[in-house]
């Protein structure tokens, strides 16, 4: 079925439950003018300019699509929700967000961003639910406008990409972002970006880079570089969030745990120490997953028998993936009537304090 499709027969039908859709991206328009100004600059990010430089001159219908309905957060928008049944979006500033900008550049934007987001919050409080953004290249600015977004902004959480121009939020100058998100109690929501450019071109050279492949790959790295590195032993209450299914973590998690045990116990690597837990200890306490661009029973299911039924939620992807098919599948999951509630409603609403 074609993307956006709003056939009678596609269309969800009402349910007993809420549909809350976990990340969905937005864009203020200038965001994408800032972009632009970029590439034409030569900033030599590869896989920037592989994702950017594509989106910023398509004329393909689904980038169309794309481009157009991130920088909507009005009547066009709340139409695809109501079509799709979704009652609220809780809303990200898409990737890579403020994370290519020089660190003034980044801070003075997100704060941006994170007002424009707010007052769109304003206008439409039932419907639309936000995230902070922040600019990791300053920890101690992301840390303050995390405080901003909990205190005076309504915000709901965090957002952040996996990377930071190949900078990645294990390293401990990136920890004050940890310490405010714990302090206010703010999940963190992280979020995939292009590989960097020390990783990206055995991906590109086959046309992987992107969402089919190295996004996935990319962000589980970053998430399994933080269970590592003993952020979450020093900041044990912090939450993060993963899309599309864990980016696979759950499903390594038995080779993940065997193997960081033995490869700490043989002393191999200077930089990999003993952490108080396994990753998979990791994975079912201080993370959640959402299924954004996942409508597969199988997948969603095994995510809830290894990490909870609490602890996995429903995402669409919009506008990246906007098929309403897949919500009438998920719909019609083989489970529990509590079950599908959790993952459609009630675990976003404790998780982002929605109720």
């Amino acid at each position: 079925m074609s993307q956006a499709d709003t056939t009678a027969a596609a269309r969800p039908a009402k349910v007993d439950y809420k549909r809350i859709a976990t990340e969905e991206a937005f864009a203020p328009p200038d965001l994408f003018d800032m972009y632009r100004k970029l590439l034409d600059d030569g900033f030599d990010d590869p896989g920037f300019r592989s994702l950017w430089g594509f989106h910023l001159s398509s004329a393909a219908p689904r980038v169309q699509h794309i481009m157009k309905y991130n920088q909507d957060l009005g009547e066009l928008r709340l139409r695809h929700m109501d079509e799709a049944g979704i009652d609220m979006q809780v809303l990200s500033l898409t990737s890579p967000g403020v994370q290519v900008f020089d660190a003034a550049t980044a801070v003075s934007y997100a704060q941006y961003a994170n007002d424009y987001l707010a007052e769109a919050v304003r206008r439409h409080p039932t419907r639309f639910a936000g995230l902070t953004a922040i600019a990791p290249q300053d920890p101690q600015a992301a840390a303050k406008e995390i405080e901003r977004g909990a205190t005076r902004l309504g915000m709901k959480g965090i957002i952040v990409n996996s990377h930071t121009k190949g900078e990645y939020l294990s390293d401990q100058k990136y920890w004050d972002i940890f310490a405010a998100a714990e302090a206010h109690d703010m999940p963190i929501y992280l979020h995939p970006s292009s590989p960097p450019a020390k990783m990206i071109e055995p991906f590109m050279e086959v046309g992987l880079d992107g969402a089919v492949y190295g996004f996935g790959v990319e962000t589980g790295l970053s998430a399994l570089r933080i269970m590592t590195s003993g952020a979450l032993d020093r900041f044990p209450k912090v939450q993060i969030i993963l899309g599309h299914m864990g980016e696979a973590l759950p499903y390594w998690a038995y080779r993940l745990d065997y193997m960081h045990r033995v490869t700490v116990a043989a002393n191999r690597y200077d930089n990999l120490k003993p952490t108080k837990r396994k990753p998979s200890e990791y994975l079912k306490e201080n993370f959640y997953v959402t299924n954004s661009g996942v409508a597969w029973e199988p997948a969603i299911k095994f995510a809830q028998d290894f990490m909870g039924v609490d602890r996995v939620m429903y995402a669409m992807d919009y506008p990246y993936q906007h098929v309403l098919e897949e919500v009438v599948t998920l719909d019609n999951m083989d489970m529990s009537a509590d079950v599908k509630k959790r993952f459609f409603q009630t675990n976003a609403e404790r998780v982002f304090k929605l109720a």
